[in-house]
């Protein structure tokens, strides 16, 4: 494995079936990680069909991990409407956690390249699917994050973790 990708399900706090299928790992509205039905190993061969298909144009060796919440999001030019499932601070205090665990456990370094968010996948890959995408560019309790600061703020706290454990 050499890639996390971090989503939101843009759901409730709670992960659908669908949910389960395109993430390797979810964290639900009180922060429990909940494993989604394909493991990070799946996703080494994505030629046979199965495997979590959460990055459009990246999912080999790519683990992804999504929080749930975010439904009934939008954005346009001039409001934010966040919807009914913000996602929340303890939601974001297990994802560090996660991520350092995965990082160490696969050898995987804290970097722009390898741990990002799909919104910067996105950016950096704009000839697949994944251009365009918003998750994630906002964290409700962190509102002055601009998108594009949100995943060193992301890395930042998983170096944090790796470094004190």
């Amino acid at each position: 494995m050499k890639r996390i990708t971090i989503h939101w399900t843009c759901g409730t706090y709670t992960p659908n079936s669908c949910d389960l299928l395109h993430y390797h790992f979810l964290i639900d509205g009180n922060g429990n990680i909940i494993n989604g039905k394909y493991t990070p190993e799946d996703n080494i061969n994505c030629k046979d069909g199965k495997y979590a298909a959460h990055t459009g144009g990246g999912n080999t060796n790519n683990i992804g991990i999504a929080l749930c919440g975010m439904y009934g999001y939008e954005v346009n030019k001039a409001i934010r409407k966040l919807g009914s499932y913000p996602l929340k601070k303890l939601q974001f205090d297990s994802l560090y956690i996660l991520v350092a665990n995965i990082c160490k456990k696969y050898g995987i370094a804290v970097n722009e390249d390898n741990v990002l968010t799909h919104y910067e996948f996105g950016l950096k890959h704009p000839n697949t699917t994944s251009k365009g995408k918003i998750d994630i560019n906002f964290i409700p309790h962190m509102p002055n994050l601009q998108a594009k600061e949100i995943g060193n703020y992301i890395r930042e706290n998983v170096q944090k973790i790796i470094t004190i454990t």
